[in-house]
Parts: C-alpha cells; structure tokens; sequence
C-alpha cells in the first residue's frame, strides 16, 4: 500500500475535524486541486452551512471556472460567482514582486462583501516553504487555511481528491493564476493573458498534460516545457518550434526561445525581508 494511501484515513479525519470548528465557512474555490479538494471535503462535513466563492478575472483559465462550474452542478454545490477586481488596481497591475500581495486583498475584500462569516483557502502545507506575498494579504483579513492546520502537504491533497472521487483534478498540474506568467515588473494587461492562456492550451493539445508556461519577458515570449516531453517529443520539435514560432509573430510579439520548464521564473528577485 503506498504510503500516501496508508496515512490516508488520518490526514482526512483531521481535515474533517478541522472543518466541524466553522459553524459556517466559505471557500474560495479557484479551480485548482487544492482549493476544489478542500470545497469537496467541507460540503460532506458542512453541508448548506458551506458557501463556495469563484472570483473570476482575466488571471483566471476559463478551464478553472468551467471546473468549477461542472463539479458543483455533479455534487450540488452552492458556489457564488463574483468579480475579483484586482485589475482595477494599479498596483497589483504594476506587477511587481509582491503583486500576490495586492490579488489577494483585493479577493478577499470582495468575498467579504458577499459572505460575513470565516473564509478558508486552500493553502496546503508546502506552501509556507514558499515566497508566497498571498499568505500576508490572509492574515491580514483573517483567512483561515484549513488544510494546513490539519497538516496537510500537497501529496497528501491530491490522494484525498482521489478518494473524494475527483480524479481529473487529482491529476491536475500546479495552475498558477495566468499573471505569474509574466516577469516583474511588466504590467499586467488582459490582452498579454489572453495570449498566455491561448498558447498554453496549444502545448497542451500537443504535448499533453505537464508544466507547460508561456513566459512575457522583456526579451519576448518564452516558452518553458519540462525536460522529459521534449525528450517524448523530439521527433516533432522542429515542427513545434516552428509553429509557436509562426502563432507568436502572427500576434504581434518576439519569441524568445524554448527553454526547460523553472518554477517561478518570471520573478525575477525576492525583496530580502521575506
């Protein structure tokens, strides 16, 4: 039995108990494993004391929001759909280092204006390893992080997913919101993430499912594809190369190479404070 398999049982038992403190609770449910893991979880335990939250943007994959919208209408979730507004920021679209900062206050200023009880993230355990400017923005508008409390890693979400019969999302690559897409200090537009989104779709159709980003740089487009699909993929990478090659002049723009696929590499420094 794997290990995740065998810690199973516990890990969600103190989801669950975890869940049982919140007389009621809302979730902001991006689309993501986490989040949908954790909206899955809470409605068994809470029932119509839960309220999920989708904040749509131009950040946000229309993927995530039809996710969302098909897993509710399986399991009769109640989901309220609200527009995050952080574009109407400036400072989050100068995009700087800390622009989480600044999405995530905007989101969780507007979700309390449709909810005035506790709202959950889904932040799991791995997460406070990272630079992650989000996590400030939540505990300055009391978020609570239910799947870290109850000690939860991102492995261990994505055996609960399995077993809360949601395979497609247990499979789901990391999907960082389309503005981590482009490098500090380039301002955030809909029409670059638009572009983002389209030709990420495009290396998807065609590589299959992995890390695949499509980077705004100031030397141009940079596409990032693990080491392993461009091994699968050798035999057609001319071709793909060519093709991405003809997509990014067709809209306008520089293509600046493929490269192997680096977590967050489109912030280009971290302030030294954090």
């Amino acid at each position: 039995m794997p290990v995740e398999n065998a810690e199973l049982p516990a890990a969600l038992e103190r989801l669950r108990k975890q869940l049982r403190t919140y007389p009621r609770l809302a979730v902001a449910v991006s689309g993501g494993v986490d989040s949908m893991t954790l909206a899955s979880v809470a409605h068994d335990v809470l029932g119509d004391r839960l309220q999920l939250v989708h904040a749509m943007s131009p950040a946000v994959p229309e993927d995530a929001g039809e996710r969302v919208r098909h897993h509710a209408k399986r399991f009769g979730w109640s989901v309220e759909w609200v527009d995050a507004r952080e574009f109407a920021d400036e400072r989050y679209r100068k995009n700087p280092v800390n622009r989480c900062y600044y999405c995530k206050t905007n989101l969780y200023t507007r979700l309390s204006e449709v909810w005035d009880g506790p709202i959950a993230s889904g932040a799991n355990l791995d997460d406070l390893g990272d630079y992650r400017p989000g996590l400030l923005a939540a505990s300055e508008k009391q978020v609570v992080h239910p799947l870290i409390d109850a000690s939860i890693n991102k492995a261990m979400v994505r055996a609960i997913a399995r077993h809360q019969k949601l395979e497609d999302v247990a499979e789901l690559p990391a999907q960082p919101c389309l503005s981590s897409r482009v490098e500090t200090g380039i301002v955030i537009n809909a029409d670059d993430l638009l572009f983002v989104h389209r030709t990420e779709r495009f290396l998807a159709d065609v590589l299959g499912p992995g890390d695949l980003r499509c980077r705004i740089t100031a030397e141009g487009v940079r596409i990032e594809v693990p080491e392993a699909l461009q091994q699968s993929h050798s035999a057609q990478w001319s071709e793909l190369t060519e093709e991405l090659q003809q997509r990014i002049d067709a809209d306008g723009r520089r293509f600046a190479g493929i490269d192997s696929y680096r977590r967050g590499s489109a912030f280009l420094h971290k302030p030294d404070s954090q």
